[in-house]
Protein backbone atom coordinates (compact mmCIF):
# COMPACT_ATOMS: atom_id res chain seq x y z
CA UNK A 1 0.00 0.00 0.00
CA UNK A 2 1.38 3.40 -1.01
CA UNK A 3 -0.21 6.30 0.87
CA UNK A 4 1.33 9.48 -0.52
CA UNK A 5 0.89 13.17 0.19
CA UNK A 6 1.20 15.39 -2.91
CA UNK A 7 2.07 19.09 -2.65
CA UNK A 8 1.86 21.58 -5.53
CA UNK A 9 2.93 25.19 -4.83
CA UNK A 10 4.82 26.23 -7.97
CA UNK A 11 2.18 28.68 -9.21
CA UNK A 12 -0.76 30.69 -7.85
CA UNK A 13 -2.52 27.38 -7.12
CA UNK A 14 -1.93 26.00 -3.63
CA UNK A 15 -2.91 22.36 -4.09
CA UNK A 16 -2.71 19.30 -1.80
CA UNK A 17 -3.98 15.75 -2.11
CA UNK A 18 -3.48 12.46 -0.33
CA UNK A 19 -3.65 9.35 -2.49
CA UNK A 20 -3.43 5.58 -2.07
CA UNK A 21 -1.84 3.68 -4.94
CA UNK A 22 -2.47 6.67 -7.21
CA UNK A 23 -6.15 7.02 -6.30
CA UNK A 24 -7.02 10.34 -4.65
CA UNK A 25 -8.63 10.03 -1.22
CA UNK A 26 -8.97 13.73 -0.43
CA UNK A 27 -7.94 17.01 -2.03
CA UNK A 28 -7.84 20.73 -1.31
CA UNK A 29 -6.70 23.60 -3.52
CA UNK A 30 -7.06 27.34 -3.85
CA UNK A 31 -5.95 29.25 -6.93
CA UNK A 32 -5.40 32.81 -5.76
CA UNK A 33 -3.41 35.60 -7.37
CA UNK A 34 -2.37 36.59 -3.85
CA UNK A 35 -0.36 33.36 -3.43
CA UNK A 36 -2.02 31.77 -0.39
CA UNK A 37 0.61 29.06 0.10
CA UNK A 38 2.09 30.28 3.38
CA UNK A 39 -1.37 30.58 4.96
CA UNK A 40 -3.09 27.56 3.42
CA UNK A 41 -0.58 24.77 2.76
CA UNK A 42 -0.37 23.27 6.25
CA UNK A 43 -4.10 23.76 6.81
CA UNK A 44 -4.81 21.86 3.60
CA UNK A 45 -2.45 19.06 4.67
CA UNK A 46 -4.31 18.66 7.95
CA UNK A 47 -7.69 18.77 6.22
CA UNK A 48 -6.95 16.11 3.58
CA UNK A 49 -5.53 13.74 6.19
CA UNK A 50 -8.57 14.25 8.40
CA UNK A 51 -10.99 13.71 5.50
CA UNK A 52 -9.17 10.51 4.53
CA UNK A 53 -9.18 9.33 8.17
CA UNK A 54 -5.39 9.21 8.17
CA UNK A 55 -2.64 10.37 10.51
CA UNK A 56 0.78 11.74 9.60
CA UNK A 57 2.27 8.40 10.61
CA UNK A 58 0.22 6.67 7.90
CA UNK A 59 2.08 8.49 5.13
CA UNK A 60 4.66 6.44 3.23
CA UNK A 61 6.14 9.26 1.14
CA UNK A 62 5.67 12.91 0.28
CA UNK A 63 5.73 14.13 -3.32
CA UNK A 64 6.36 17.76 -4.19
CA UNK A 65 6.23 19.71 -7.43
CA UNK A 66 9.87 20.60 -8.09
CA UNK A 67 9.41 23.41 -10.60
CA UNK A 68 10.08 25.46 -12.52
CA UNK A 69 7.77 28.14 -11.21
CA UNK A 70 7.40 30.73 -8.49
CA UNK A 71 10.57 30.99 -6.41
CA UNK A 72 8.71 31.66 -3.17
CA UNK A 73 6.02 29.09 -3.89
CA UNK A 74 8.57 26.38 -4.62
CA UNK A 75 10.50 27.19 -1.44
CA UNK A 76 7.36 26.88 0.67
CA UNK A 77 6.31 23.56 -0.85
CA UNK A 78 9.75 21.95 -0.81
CA UNK A 79 10.47 23.12 2.74
CA UNK A 80 7.19 21.60 3.94
CA UNK A 81 7.82 18.34 2.09
CA UNK A 82 11.38 17.98 3.37
CA UNK A 83 10.30 18.78 6.93
CA UNK A 84 7.62 16.08 6.86
CA UNK A 85 9.94 13.50 5.28
CA UNK A 86 12.67 14.19 7.82
CA UNK A 87 10.31 14.10 10.81
CA UNK A 88 8.51 10.95 9.67
CA UNK A 89 11.53 9.17 8.22
CA UNK A 90 9.86 8.65 4.83
CA UNK A 91 11.03 9.18 1.22
CA UNK A 92 10.78 12.40 -0.78
CA UNK A 93 9.55 12.28 -4.38
CA UNK A 94 9.89 15.17 -6.84
CA UNK A 95 7.55 15.74 -9.79
CA UNK A 96 8.21 17.93 -12.82
CA UNK A 97 5.69 20.79 -12.74
CA UNK A 98 5.52 21.00 -16.52
CA UNK A 99 5.07 17.25 -16.98
CA UNK A 100 2.21 17.04 -14.48
CA UNK A 101 0.59 19.98 -16.29
CA UNK A 102 0.93 18.19 -19.62
CA UNK A 103 -0.90 15.16 -18.23
CA UNK A 104 -4.07 17.25 -17.94
CA UNK A 105 -4.59 17.34 -21.73
CA UNK A 106 -5.03 14.22 -23.86
CA UNK A 107 -3.81 14.46 -27.45
CA UNK A 108 -3.47 12.31 -30.59
CA UNK A 109 -0.29 10.46 -31.48
CA UNK A 110 0.71 13.00 -34.14
CA UNK A 111 0.28 16.03 -31.85
CA UNK A 112 2.47 17.77 -29.30
CA UNK A 113 1.97 19.29 -25.85
CA UNK A 114 3.84 22.43 -24.82
CA UNK A 115 3.54 23.30 -21.13
CA UNK A 116 4.24 26.99 -20.57
CA UNK A 117 4.31 28.87 -17.29
CA UNK A 118 4.29 32.66 -17.30
CA UNK A 119 7.48 34.31 -16.11
CA UNK A 120 8.35 38.01 -16.39
CA UNK A 121 7.46 40.17 -19.39
CA UNK A 122 7.57 37.98 -22.53
CA UNK A 123 9.45 35.18 -20.81
CA UNK A 124 8.06 31.70 -20.12
CA UNK A 125 9.20 28.39 -18.67
CA UNK A 126 8.41 25.70 -21.22
CA UNK A 127 8.84 22.05 -22.05
CA UNK A 128 7.55 19.92 -24.95
CA UNK A 129 6.00 16.45 -24.71
CA UNK A 130 4.59 13.85 -27.08
CA UNK A 131 1.29 12.02 -26.54
CA UNK A 132 3.00 9.53 -24.18
CA UNK A 133 4.37 12.40 -22.04
CA UNK A 134 7.92 11.78 -23.18
CA UNK A 135 9.90 15.02 -23.03
CA UNK A 136 11.16 15.71 -26.54
CA UNK A 137 12.84 19.02 -25.72
CA UNK A 138 14.47 20.04 -22.48
CA UNK A 139 12.86 22.57 -20.16
CA UNK A 140 13.86 26.15 -20.91
CA UNK A 141 13.40 29.67 -19.65
CA UNK A 142 12.98 31.65 -22.84
CA UNK A 143 11.79 34.96 -24.20
CA UNK A 144 9.15 34.24 -26.83
CA UNK A 145 8.84 36.02 -30.17
CA UNK A 146 7.48 35.30 -33.64
CA UNK A 147 10.20 32.69 -34.21
CA UNK A 148 9.52 30.65 -31.08
CA UNK A 149 8.44 26.99 -31.46
CA UNK A 150 8.37 27.32 -35.26
CA UNK A 151 9.97 23.92 -35.92
CA UNK A 152 7.12 22.27 -34.00
CA UNK A 153 4.24 24.48 -35.19
CA UNK A 154 5.19 23.92 -38.85
CA UNK A 155 5.21 20.13 -38.52
CA UNK A 156 2.42 19.13 -36.11
CA UNK A 157 -0.72 20.26 -34.35
CA UNK A 158 0.53 21.83 -31.11
CA UNK A 159 -1.33 22.28 -27.84
CA UNK A 160 -0.06 25.12 -25.65
CA UNK A 161 -1.23 24.87 -22.05
CA UNK A 162 -0.73 26.90 -18.90
CA UNK A 163 -0.49 30.51 -17.81
CA UNK A 164 2.10 31.32 -20.49
CA UNK A 165 -0.22 30.24 -23.30
CA UNK A 166 -1.89 33.67 -23.34
CA UNK A 167 1.37 35.30 -24.41
CA UNK A 168 1.87 32.78 -27.19
CA UNK A 169 -1.73 33.10 -28.39
CA UNK A 170 -1.11 36.78 -29.12
CA UNK A 171 1.80 35.84 -31.41
CA UNK A 172 0.23 32.80 -33.11
CA UNK A 173 -3.58 33.06 -33.47
CA UNK A 174 -3.60 30.05 -35.79
CA UNK A 175 -6.31 27.43 -36.26
CA UNK A 176 -3.67 24.70 -36.30
CA UNK A 177 -2.78 25.52 -32.67
CA UNK A 178 -4.89 24.70 -29.62
CA UNK A 179 -4.69 26.78 -26.45
CA UNK A 180 -5.52 25.58 -22.95
CA UNK A 181 -4.88 28.72 -20.94
CA UNK A 182 -7.00 27.50 -18.02
CA UNK A 183 -4.55 24.72 -17.09
CA UNK A 184 -2.73 25.27 -13.79
CA UNK A 185 -0.35 22.95 -11.93
CA UNK A 186 -2.37 20.77 -9.53
CA UNK A 187 -1.73 17.98 -7.03
CA UNK A 188 -4.51 16.04 -8.77
CA UNK A 189 -2.24 15.11 -11.67
CA UNK A 190 0.68 14.39 -9.34
CA UNK A 191 -1.05 11.41 -7.70
CA UNK A 192 -0.53 8.87 -10.49
CA UNK A 193 2.99 10.09 -11.30
CA UNK A 194 4.15 10.01 -7.69
CA UNK A 195 2.67 6.52 -7.20
CA UNK A 196 4.66 5.21 -10.17
CA UNK A 197 7.83 6.78 -8.79
CA UNK A 198 7.17 5.35 -5.33
CA UNK A 199 6.97 1.78 -6.57
CA UNK A 200 10.28 2.03 -8.43
CA UNK A 201 11.91 3.81 -5.45
CA UNK A 202 12.70 6.95 -7.46
CA UNK A 203 13.44 9.11 -4.43
CA UNK A 204 15.34 12.33 -3.71
CA UNK A 205 17.95 12.97 -1.05
CA UNK A 206 15.95 14.76 1.65
CA UNK A 207 18.97 16.67 2.93
CA UNK A 208 20.25 17.99 -0.41
CA UNK A 209 17.22 18.26 -2.68
CA UNK A 210 16.51 21.75 -4.03
CA UNK A 211 13.69 23.02 -6.28
CA UNK A 212 14.32 23.34 -10.00
CA UNK A 213 14.43 27.13 -10.28
CA UNK A 214 15.78 27.02 -13.85
CA UNK A 215 17.34 30.44 -13.47
CA UNK A 216 18.66 32.73 -10.77
CA UNK A 217 16.11 34.40 -8.54
CA UNK A 218 15.83 38.15 -9.06
CA UNK A 219 14.43 40.14 -6.14
CA UNK A 220 11.94 42.77 -7.21
CA UNK A 221 12.50 45.98 -5.23
CA UNK A 222 10.52 49.18 -5.18
CA UNK A 223 12.22 52.23 -6.65
CA UNK A 224 13.16 54.88 -4.13
CA UNK A 225 11.16 58.03 -4.28
CA UNK A 226 13.02 61.06 -5.60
Amino acid sequence: MGVLLNLETSSTNCSVCVAKDGEILAMRELNSANYSHAEKLHIFIEEVLQEASLKMEDLEAVAVSKGPGSYTGLRIGVSAAKGLCYALGIPLISISTLKSMASQVKIKNNELLVSVLDARRMEVYSSIFDSELNEIRETKAEVIDENSFQEYINEKHVHFLGSGAEKIKELFPLETISYHCEVVPSAKEMAAISSDKYYIADFEDVAYFEPYYLKDFVMQTKKAKA
